[in-house]
């Protein structure tokens, strides 16, 4: 008998990589605000009595908790809603999943240290800058210390969905080009590690298989920049010699990208390592792949 699956906020990049890699393989029900697929059904988990409810009649093995605001302009201006989103909704996931007594998963994020060191492991202490990084910090530090048993998986740079449900970095990039962009601007002084949702939902179905619970950090290998990732995309979209790539300092878009953001977000899978249960492929790797099957079409 299949095992059960609850997923909450899976309306999102990362959600549609858990449908896709946990679907087979486990009973899941796939819950959002947004009913961009057919195969979400509306749950708001902000609502702690609807999500119980809704939870307790899925009668599941394991409670997983996608869902956040994770733009960091919108926190910063709505704060109140990025609390409620991103804190106060995970204290309901693990009130749920300890009076149902199910697993839970929750998802955090590089974002959380301030950029002081080049590179971050597992035990490293987070000191977050803004909203964004508050809000979710506030919500890994709740499941630590309340949840009787959980996974906190940290990603990076986040890169899948393709352009319908990707918001960030390479769905920017991709979209100017799209735009028929002859020039690139891009920052030259934030490093950190992408992180492809595949690989991010595959990593989290090993855990779960051999039940090794905990905080894990979980990102795709390879210490990187947001330029170099710029100039990986061009390269594999064969578009080198056609568009120019033009390094700024993260001042350029001060007016648009307001809110505070460390150096490095670098993170490595020190404890997955040490668990030999690293699944995380080469960014390079999982970009290339990425491109191609979420942008086969694509032409500039």
């Amino acid at each position: 008998m299949r095992k059960k699956i609850y997923i909450a906020g899976c309306g999102g990049m990362l959600g549609d990589a858990f449908h896709k890699q946990f679907n087979d393989d486990f009973e899941i029900k796939c819950t959002d605000i947004d009913l961009n697929a057919e195969w979400l059904s509306y749950m708001d988990f902000r609502d702690y009595e609807a999500y119980f409810k809704d939870v307790q009649q899925f009668q599941p093995d394991y409670l997983f908790h996608l869902g956040a605001h994770t733009d960091l302009e919108y926190c910063e201006l709505n704060s109140d809603d990025a609390y409620s989103t991103n804190t106060i909704a995970v204290e309901n996931a693990v009130n749920i999943s300890n009076k149902l007594d199910i697993r839970l998963l929750y998802i955090s994020t590089a974002g959380i240290f301030d950029g002081g060191k080049d590179l971050y492991d597992d035990w490293d202490t987070p000191n977050p800058l803004g909203v964004y990084a508050r809000s979710k910090y506030m919500g890994e530090r709740y499941v630590i210390e309340n949840a009787s048993r959980y996974l906190i998986c940290r990603a990076g740079w986040m890169m899948g969905g393709g352009a319908k449900k990707d918001k960030k970095f390479i769905q920017k990039l991709m979209q100017q080009l799209k735009d028929g962009a002859q020039e690139l601007y891009v920052v030259n002084d934030k490093n950190g590690t992408p992180t492809y949702t595949h690989d991010f939902a595959n990593n989290v179905k090993t855990l779960l298989q051999k039940e090794y619970w905990g905080l894990y950090n979980m990102v795709c290998a390879g210490e990187t920049s947001r330029l170099e990732v710029a100039t990986e995309l061009l390269n594999i979209l064969n578009l080198q010699d056609k568009i120019k790539l033009n390094e700024v300092s993260s001042d350029y878009f001060k007016k648009d990208y307001f809110a505070i953001r460390p150096g490095s977000e670098t993170l490595n899978n020190k404890k997955l390592q040490l668990r030999k249960v690293d699944t995380m492929r080469d960014w390079k790797v999982t970009l290339k792949e990425y491109l191609e099957n979420d942008y086969k079409n694509f032409s500039s």
